[in-house]
């Protein structure tokens, strides 16, 4: 039988080039790409023979924890079916302790594992140079191999019993939004470092956290051992236990796989139901589902947010023709788009259109409403802050601001996502219908949309005073407000979210006749 299997899967990677002129054509290409990459990272790997010890450790220690974040990571966004799956086998009766190691040796047959085993090969290079002997270099490898692989393992059954009805491209940008959320930041921080002959002292404290994690613990153990013989072994004793841990949940995934029956009707239930599939079954979840579908279909939507990075940066423009330093300029805009994005919900009831009818005559608690509207600038606002504030402060040059900054926008951001909760239940106004153009006026204004407008902008922008005040006290006077500005914005912007949220409800539900004959008057 494992004979059986393992040539089943070499049979699926060779039938992989099988096919029209197009796939071929992309497989090939891809495996090229795959190979160039390899092929660069190992050269790159190579060039680690002429450094010191710790920056090959530093190197070494955060490329495997990324290669091995990406074997548990990949599983979960992508929505590649497993052929390797153990429900396939289910028929054939094989024990699961049999059926889990015959998979997970057939696992290692796989294009992924070549190029990890072809970094590996690498990796041992790169000790050797500094004279580490060859049996614990060995044994990092093949715990560094084992621990991607039982990721993949784990990470794929995972994937197929609980978000096999959920799977979709929704699903899986959600999976891409949180890794940006994640990587960019730390990307664009350890860019900035100076490493001026040396490893900087920020990334020597990350080696150290990383190689007592399951991600970099194998990893680190070859270059640990030169230094600090005791470091190494604990890493060797965390490597082996990840890789006894997860050989444990496998199993017990598999049988659990081979010994419960699927429901297949929940999967043909949410079968192309998009976001709805994704969010939860509940009220709120129904409406931040529905949110979420106007907002990437409906060109008014859109618009409002292609604008807001456009007039971020226009504010840099007067700026610097009145002469203000290129280091403080590179701060203004993000504010300014945290400011925007908590402003964007506040006519969100509005662009509903006669839709919201649906959310009264079915009861839908008014908090439910407020929260769902808002997942949308949510799902946004937070990755597109995560990105821009690390990049401000690397242009600014001080990365001690990082705080300040960050609870400047967090207060803008809250505080206009809370006013706005309000501003759409208790003040609505006109707006271009659905199919129209986002910049043709409505045919009934009044002065209460720039009032409602005016009052969440202002509202917003006095949620972050205290936050602008110890951030303008840590830029001028002493750098360690910036810690303060931090815990002021957030303690602002969080309680203006939290009382607009239950205020936004209680309006919602009160208002709801007002609300209907507002929806059908425009």
């Amino acid at each position: 039988m494992a004979a059986y299997v393992l040539r089943l899967r070499v049979a699926l990677l060779v039938g992989a080039l099988r096919g029209g002129a197009s796939h071929v054509t992309r497989v090939v290409i891809g495996l090229t790409l795959l190979a160039m990459a390899v092929a660069a990272a190992c050269w790159a790997l190579l060039t680690l023979r002429e450094t010191t010890p710790t920056t090959a450790l530093t190197v070494t220690v955060l490329a495997g924890s990324a290669v091995t974040l990406g074997f548990a990571l990949a599983p979960l966004m992508g929505g590649a079916t497993d052929p390797l799956d153990p429900r396939r086998f289910t028929l054939l009766g094989l024990p699961a302790r049999s059926l889990a190691l015959l998979l997970v040796v057939a696992g290692l047959i796989s294009v992924p594992v070549a190029a990890i085993i072809a970094l590996a090969v690498g990796f041992g290079a790169v000790w050797a140079r500094f004279d580490i002997p060859a049996l614990p270099v060995t044994v990092s490898v093949v715990l560094g191999i084992l621990t991607c692989v039982l990721l993949a393992r784990v990470c794929m059954a995972l994937a197929a019993m609980f978000l096999s009805g959920r799977r979709s491209r929704e699903l899986s940008g959600l999976f891409v939004l949180a890794v940006i959320v994640v990587v960019v930041p730390v990307g664009v921080f350890l860019s900035s470092l100076e490493w001026n002959g040396a490893v900087p002292t920020q990334l020597v404290e990350a080696v150290q956290a990383l190689a007592l994690t399951p991600l970099g613990a194998a990893w680190a153990v070859p270059g640990l051992l030169g230094t600090d013989p005791d470091a190494a072994t604990l890493s060797l004793l965390v490597a082996a236990g990840t890789v006894i841990f997860l050989g444990a949940v496998w199993v017990l995934l598999v049988h659990r796989v081979l010994t419960t029956t699927e429901r297949p009707s929940v999967v043909r239930e949410r079968a192309g139901l998009g976001w709805f599939a994704v969010a939860p079954g509940t009220p709120g979840g129904a409406v931040s589902a529905r949110s979420l579908l106007y907002w990437s279909r409906d060109r008014r939507y859109i618009v409002n947010i292609l604008i807001i990075p456009v007039a971020a940066a226009v504010t840099m423009v007067p700026l610097l023709v009145a002469g203000v330093p290129w280091e403080l300029v590179v701060l203004v805009p993000v504010p300014f788009a945290a400011l925007f994005l908590g402003w964007l919900p506040h006519n969100d009831l509005a662009y509903d259109s006669t839709a919201v009818w649906m959310h009264i005559a079915s009861g839908v608690r008014g908090f439910s409403d407020r929260i769902g509207r808002l997942v949308p600038v949510l799902l946004i606002g937070m990755p597109l802050l995560a990105v821009a504030i690390p990049v401000a402060i690397s242009l600014h040059g001080r990365w001690a601001l990082l705080p300040a900054l960050t609870g400047v926008c967090v207060a803008l951001f809250f505080g206009g996502l809370g006013l706005s909760s309000v501003s759409s239940a208790v003040a609505p106004y006109a707006v271009s219908r659905p199919g129209e153009s986002p910049f043709q006026q409505p045919q009934r204004t009044t002065s209460s949309g720039a009032i409602a407008q005016a009052l969440v902008l202002g509202g917003a922008a006095l949620t972050a005073v205290p936050a602008l005040w110890f951030s303008w006290r840590a830029l001028t006077v002493d750098i360690t407000e910036a810690d303060s500005a931090l815990w002021a914005g957030l303690a602002a912007g969080g309680t203006v979210l939290l009382v607009g949220l239950v205020v936004g409800s209680v309006a919602f539900e009160r208002r709801g006749g007002r609300l209907m004959e507002f929806a059908e008057s425009t």
